[in-house]
């Protein structure tokens, strides 16, 4: 194994470092020093660029490439592969990302931090090489089906997340994540396996690398809303810092209803119930992807109870108060009639 480069952050490699395969997510920081970008061979030379580990605590898209790779192991692949393994610090430790530092996630964008340094770099390497496509893997905490997001409605991204789930999701908000800066070099997708250590999940990602894998193109013909199911993310739901949040029984200035996130991707009517608030000036921080505050459009509070004033699709609601705080409480998402956007 040769180190092609390690500069601030980012260690590149040529070669899988011995025993990295036998290693479970949490080990990982025992081999690497940080994030690292491995470069491997492959039979058509453009690479298959796939991230895992950018949160820390979402396993499934390490355990789906280290089968991928172990299945692999003693022949060449269909494709080139750049892998780029994130926060092996923060999987140490299970968590999000640790204190003091940037979610790895959001800092794909100009930036003079290290972090920006680093992801620029990976950029750069990926450019260079003329990228195939970019597949970006992840988990949620709340129950949510397996689906794609996408930054683009052009016909190869749209390709590509159907290959995965007929269930995708189109975002332009927040702009500082992995796949939108990859959409300015290739097909890029985010995939969302479900909840870390469902075997489904690690399976599901495992069977859809193999087959990008053996990809020779990604088809142009453009698709019909009606073969998939389209959703474009209008609003982020967010908590304010001082609000104190309950599920269910637990008390909290914000107490919601239990299993909240049983309305993940469930077409909501307007009046549903989501609910209720300690004193009348504590509500939900929303915002359009123009950064508008836009609560009124979407929530109420009369009587001390949160309604949904309009019908909406939620997505990756969440009952984890770490997550919600680090991240979001949600995300509100509209039903796609057509492809133009």
């Amino acid at each position: 194994m040769e180190c092609v480069s390690e500069t601030n952050m980012l260690t590149i490699l040529d070669a899988l470092p011995e025993g990295l395969l036998a290693l479970e997510a949490h080990q990982l920081a025992r081999t690497l020093s940080g994030p690292t970008l491995i470069h491997l061979p492959g039979k058509r030379s453009a690479p298959l660029f796939v991230s895992v580990l950018l949160h820390g605590n979402e396993v499934s898209g390490w355990l789906a490439l280290r089968k991928l790779l172990q299945e692999y192991h003693s022949c060449v692949l269909p494709r080139a592969l750049s892998i780029f393994i994130g926060n092996v610090t923060a999987a140490e430790q299970a968590q999000r990302h640790l204190d003091g530092q940037p979610d790895y996630n959001r800092v794909w964008s100009n930036g003079d931090s290290a972090e920006h340094l680093m992801t620029r770099q990976v950029l750069d390497e990926m450019r260079q090489r003329g990228v195939f496509a970019s597949i970006d893997i992840h988990n949620n905490t709340g129950s949510n089906p397996h689906y794609a997001c996408v930054n683009s409605l052009a016909p190869e991204f749209l390709h590509l997340a159907q290959g995965f789930s007929r269930t995708v999701v189109y975002f332009i908000r927040p702009d500082t994540v992995q796949s939108m800066a990859f959409a300015q070099l290739c097909p890029a997708v985010t995939l969302e396996c479900g909840r870390p250590g469902h075997s489904f999940g690690v399976e599901h990602g495992y069977e859809f690398l193999k087959s990008c894998l053996h990809l020779e193109h990604l088809p142009q013909r453009p698709l019909s809303v009606r073969d998939i199911d389209l959703f474009h993310t209008v609003a982020v739901v967010k908590v304010p810092q001082a609000v104190t949040i309950g599920f269910g029984d637990e008390k909290g200035m914000l107490q919601l209803v239990a299993d909240v996130d049983r309305f993940n991707f469930s077409e909501l009517a307007s009046g549903t119930l989501l609910g209720r608030v300690a004193c009348g000036d504590t509500s939900l921080d929303v915002r359009n992807e123009q950064g508008e505050d836009v609560g009124d459009r979407y929530f109420s509070y009369q009587g001390g109870e949160i309604r949904t004033r309009i019908p909406l699709v939620p997505s990756m609601l969440t009952q984890d108060k770490k997550v919600v705080r680090q991240d979001c409480l949600c995300y509100l998402m509209e039903r796609m009639s057509c492809l133009s956007a």
